[in-house]
């Protein structure tokens, strides 16, 4: 059947029903060019508005999937599995966790994503590390994970190719918050690892892209109905995006603390998310120990050697992780002041993650260049006490003009009150394929 770009807009935009066929022209003509991105970001913005019920979603899901290449790892005896996280601020959840859960046994083909919005990429962490690189061809990418059991990169030219495309014009089309694009974006990925079990961190509150609890445990939901549906055991946890995660808000600076946490020395909220993620990941593996066998890991060395071994076989250069004084950073650093005593009872993760992305951690236009060494360090959180003139958050940047810019709107982020607050628990729900009738 014969489609055009404009009329399926058009139904979409209208609240109308996509047939299969035309879903699966939808992405095979974008994927080879035949729809330009102004279309197809038409589109976007058409189903974030109006959506796409459970029929169009698993054929869009598919489509994307089968846009490309799809791994096989079936020789590789040990259990896949894999963690995803639909993006929040200070998230470096999965640069410790990869290498934790992989010293233990777990094998981790860990295939990340850029930044989208106000939240931090994967892959624009790692690659703060000097030479580190994320773009590897399928080959390259089996080499590393039979040898080491884990590997940290993106999609490759032939992998979801459909979505590698959408993943980035969202990022600059305003369309980030969907539910459907999401959930598709994130499996059709996940799907062609050829993983046996898949664990979702999706976030909710005011830094995550799903702002209400209802809508991110639809997507949890969702997510693993499509997991469970593929025969991949799929375990999704709704986790608090209120504030940022740990203290460092960045590129190079999130490596640092992610190293931090391989050495036993990370903050506390980052440090616990990192174990509870990785026993369930051990539980999907089918490998015993649990807690007890990660900070063992953790304690040994084994899991920052993971680190350090994946970096070198992806090009890295490993002394920037025995001294993460090396790691990019800026000409320019400012502090931001507590402007009264009390308590800290409001510390705006949206806000912060904005100003951390305009300030050059980010993109605004795909055509933007990173700066790995800006970042914000948060010294104060919610339920925090504070006196006049103590530092809520130190400020590393280049760009003089946009400090300047943005500094009254960063500082706005901290509320300080006479009453304490505390904020709410790490993990807040847990979705699995039981769950999904009750």
């Amino acid at each position: 059947m014969s489609f055009t770009a404009v009329e399926l807009i058009i139904i979409k935009r209208d609240g109308g029903v996509l047939s299969e066929d035309a879903i699966r022209w939808l992405i095979a003509a974008y994927t080879n060019g035949d729809i330009l991105d102004y279309q197809m970001s038409a589109m976007a913005m058409a189903i974030l508005l109006n959506g796409l019920n459970a029929e169009e979603l698993a054929v869009w899901t598919e489509a994307m999937l089968h846009s490309g290449a799809v791994f096989d790892f079936s020789d590789i005896a040990a259990a896949k599995v894999d963690k995803h996280s639909t993006g929040g601020v200070g998230d470096k959840i999965s640069i410790p966790l990869a290498p934790l859960a992989a010293s233990c046994g777990v094998v981790v083909p860990m295939i990340s994503g850029r930044g989208l919005g106000h939240t931090g990429g994967t892959l624009d962490k790692l690659e703060s590390i000097p030479g580190f690189t994320t773009h590897l061809d399928p080959a390259h990418f089996r080499s590393i994970l039979t040898e080491h059991g884990l590997v940290l990169a993106g999609q490759s030219e032939t992998m979801v190719p459909a979505d590698r495309k959408l993943y980035a014009l969202r990022d600059v089309s305003g369309t980030v918050p969907s539910i459907p694009l999401i959930s598709s974006s994130i499996m059709s990925k996940k799907l062609a690892e050829g993983l046996d079990g898949l664990l979702l961190d999706v976030k909710t509150g005011l830094g995550a892209s799903i702002h209400k609890l209802e809508n991110s445990r639809e997507l949890a939901r969702t997510m693993v109905g499509i997991g469970t549906v593929h025969g991949v055991e799929t375990v999704a946890l709704i986790t608090t995006m209120d504030q940022p995660l740990g203290h460092e808000v960045g590129n190079a600076n999130e490596i640092k603390e992610s190293v931090d946490v391989l050495r036993g020395e990370g903050p506390e909220d980052v440090t616990e998310l990192t174990l509870a993620f990785g026993e369930i990941m051990l539980d999907l593996a089918g490998i015993s120990g649990g807690r007890e066998r990660l900070v063992e890991a953790i304690d040994s060395g084994e899991a920052l050697q993971k680190l350090i071994d994946v970096t070198i076989a992806q090009g890295g250069d490993p002394s920037v992780i025995d001294d993460t004084s090396l790691l990019p950073t800026t000409e320019h650093e400012a502090v931001i002041e507590a402007p009264s005593d009390g308590y800290v009872t409001h510390c705006d993760a949206l806000t912060i993650g904005i100003d951390t992305t305009l300030l050059g951690a980010g993109l605004t236009r795909k055509e933007d260049v990173i700066d790995p060494g800006v970042g914000i360090t948060v010294h104060a959180k919610i339920g925090d006490p504070v006196s006049t003139g103590d530092p809520l958050a130190t400020v590393r940047y280049s760009d003089e003009s946009r400090w300047e810019t943005h500094r009254d709107e960063l500082a706005s982020a901290w509320v300080i009150g006479e009453k304490q607050t505390l904020p709410r628990p790490l993990i807040l729900e847990t979705v699995t394929a039981d769950s999904l009738d009750g």
